[in-house]
């Protein structure tokens, strides 16, 4: 059974940061995508980053590239989400999720239907 555990929200300022981990066991996810989603109050789910299972190709929503940097420690089993230059806007639960092909052949997965596995969720609040 595959876990994903997510840590590291909280209340932070505008224009401050924080870096979301998210730990995964039951699996090991070196052969996988990660990717990285939230939802706002009132909102649907929407995508944030994702990295490719070879770690060599990440992608952003355009409402956080050059703010959010996603990375991934196979070792560790662990994706990260580094959190910059922080808005209001990016108040949300931020979800990571494990890839549903092993070894996709191509771009990464940026839709939530192309993800298996799915953590609990840690809160972000950035107050202005």
């Amino acid at each position: 059974q595959v876990e994903l555990v997510e840590s590291g929200g909280g209340l932070v300022q505008a224009g401050g940061s924080l870096r979301l981990s998210c730990a995964a066991s039951g699996r090991s996810f070196s052969a996988y995508g990660l990717g990285w989603f939230r939802q706002g109050p009132g909102n649907e789910r929407e995508f944030v980053a994702a990295v490719h299972w070879n770690g060599g190709n990440m992608f952003y929503a355009t409402s956080v590239k050059g703010r959010f940097t996603i990375s991934r420690d196979n070792a560790k089993n662990t994706v990260y989400l580094q959190m910059d230059s922080l808005k209001p806007e990016d108040t949300a639960v931020y979800y990571c999720a494990l890839d549903r092909l092993r070894r996709r052949v191509g771009v990464v997965a940026t839709t939530g239907d192309e993800y298996a596995y799915w953590g609990q969720g840690t809160q972000v609040t950035v107050s202005s």
